[in-house]
């Protein structure tokens, strides 16, 4: 997904985010391979795919967050009938720039017991086998939107005060950002709630998962539905409005705020 502002022969979103569509058919397998640039999966449409990373398979169900970090083997499969999309966003354009970007392909995996969205399934519990915490750098790679949902409908009905009802997913070990150079969020609009966010220097990425949003990017405006997709440049405030009276509006956001903290350019201009 080019951004022309960019020049549509680089193929970014913005200055460190790559986007792209993929389609896995039933019975087809992309094979095993490793890159440098992190990367994450955001499901759009369909069942039965699955993503192999690091030995531990994920199941792709609509909705679901998969990371597949810098380094780690990683493959997708598919069981099912119907055609599986998602979403990838990668730190590509910043890693190329840095001349440290390659892709390795190798064998099929051997899939390991255990799945990290079940053993930290729980909020504040983490395993520690014989007291002692696990040293994965990344210990969760799947987030299921069960989950993220679940918790953005109980955050909004236990503070029903609270303006912006957003997530951020992180690492369940450390509460880090969920991977190093970018940021990933859910939000959730009440029924025609409308919602400014701030002008931050980081770039932005809307993602409709479900309902209808009006999105307002300084002087452009837009509706994306499901599976829609737009962006937000950096050092650019972004009123977003959900278009149901009576069904909340649920929007993926990424974002390279983690980037811009690590580089102490951050900047929030209100």
């Amino acid at each position: 997904l080019a951004n022309p502002g960019h020049g549509l022969e680089k193929m970014q979103a913005s200055a460190a985010m790559y986007l792209g569509m993929q389609l896995l058919l039933p019975g087809e397998w992309a094979p095993s391979h490793r890159h440098t640039p992190n990367a994450v999966r955001m499901v759009v449409e369909g069942e039965g795919a699955w993503t192999t990373v690091g030995g531990e398979k994920c199941p792709m169900s609509r909705g679901d967050l998969i990371l597949t970090p810098t380094g780690l083997w990683h493959e997708h499969g598919h069981d099912g009938k119907e055609p599986v999309v998602w979403l990838d966003v990668l730190d590509l354009p910043l890693v190329y720039y840095m001349e440290a970007s390659y892709h390795v392909d190798g064998e099929r995996q051997t899939v390991v017991p255990g799945r990290g969205d079940r053993a930290y399934a729980r909020g504040g519990l983490v395993p520690t086998p014989v007291f002692a915490r696990g040293d994965k750098a990344y210990p969760m790679l799947r987030y299921p939107w069960a989950d993220a949902r679940a918790s953005l409908l109980a955050l909004a009905a236990d503070r029903p005060e609270l303006e912006a009802v957003q997530l951020t997913y992180t690492n369940p070990e450390t509460g880090a950002d969920a991977q190093n150079i970018l940021g990933f969020y859910a939000l959730m609009l009440r029924p025609g709630q409308s919602l400014r966010l701030p002008a931050r220097s980081p770039a932005m990425v809307f993602h409709q998962i479900e309902g209808r949003t009006s999105v307002a990017i300084g002087e452009q405006s837009f509706t994306i539905e499901a599976a829609d997709t737009c962006c937000a440049p950096g050092y650019t405030a972004a009123t977003l409005k959900n278009l149901s009276a009576d069904q909340p509006a649920f929007v993926f956001i990424a974002d390279e705020s983690p980037l811009h903290r690590k580089l102490g350019v951050f900047e929030d201009r209100g």
